[in-house]
């Protein structure tokens, strides 16, 4: 196997002539973020970060359209990206392209896989493209890949589900990657993905909610903003459930703020 992209004999074609174009492409060197850093913000939750972000001035950070395979999923790591654009016959298309693929930034950003990773997929919410399979989606996980979000398709669906490796994506298709309008083009890549910017080593916060994408720089803060804002969100629950009235403990009023943090101070400091 060599590592550049195969086509089809264009030769067939009259009039087609192949641009001088190597693929895939791959982006520059990219650091992931801490590990440490990775673990505090798994107690965050999608809703928290994305509404921490916003406040931190990053307005749009909710991937819109991607749903999760299965309730209950949840992941939080670092984004390996790869990207698909559309096919033109003079670059990516022909016939057989399933056994192209394998030449492709789809196989090459699997083997780039590490522990802990997500792998978020550029596709313009396609219909028809199979983005990610049973077989690609086993290696993933073998890898250590920690989740996928696909702007897009997978198929092989009940398979990935019996691997319990949490998928959120727009839904499932028959089709293999390249069967429709796409092609796998290039990996390490910033990506767009249900409207928001994803760039390598970037985190995703994904669950129920759907997945949201944190700014490495960003996350230290997130978490801090983040810690606060699930323990009083954790006593407002608590009074309400108590028969507190909604307005003083959901914001907290700067009365209620008081009794909260009087609250924490008495807590284990572990909490």
């Amino acid at each position: 196997m060599t590592d550049s992209l195969t086509t089809p004999d264009l030769d067939a074609t009259p009039g087609l002539v192949r641009p001088d174009v190597s693929l895939p492409v791959r982006g520059g060197a990219y650091d992931r973020p801490d590990p440490a850093t990775v673990e505090r913000l798994g107690r965050v939750s999608a809703a928290t970060a994305c509404a921490k972000l916003h406040g931190l001035g990053i307005r749009r950070t909710f991937v819109e359209g991607p749903r999760p395979l299965e309730p209950g999923y949840r992941v939080v790591g670092s984004a390996l990206t790869l990207q698909f654009m559309p096919q033109r016959e003079d670059l990516a298309a022909g016939d057989e392209q399933e056994y192209v693929e394998r030449h492709t930034a789809l196989w090459h950003v699997l083997e780039a896989v590490r522990p802990g990773d997500v792998l978020v997929i550029q596709a313009y919410g396609s219909r028809f493209s199979g983005c990610v399979g049973d077989i690609l989606a086993r290696y993933f996980q073998r890898q250590g890949g920690a989740g996928i979000v696909v702007d897009g398709r997978i198929r092989d669906s009940g398979k990935i589900r019996d691997l319990g490796l949490p998928v959120w994506s727009d839904g499932v298709t028959p089709h293999y990657a390249s069967q429709s309008e796409l092609f796998p083009w290039a990996y390490d890549v910033p990506v767009a993905v249900g409207g928001v910017l994803c760039m390598p080593g970037d985190l995703v916060v994904a669950d129920d909610d759907g997945p949201v994408v944190v700014p490495q720089a960003m996350a230290e803060q997130v978490v801090a903003s983040a810690q606060d804002h699930e323990e009083w969100e954790g006593f407002s629950r608590r009074r309400l459930d108590e028969g507190a009235r909604l307005s003083d403990y959901y914001p907290l009023t700067p009365d209620t703020r008081g009794e909260f943090e009087a609250w924490r101070s008495a807590q284990p400091s572990d909490l």
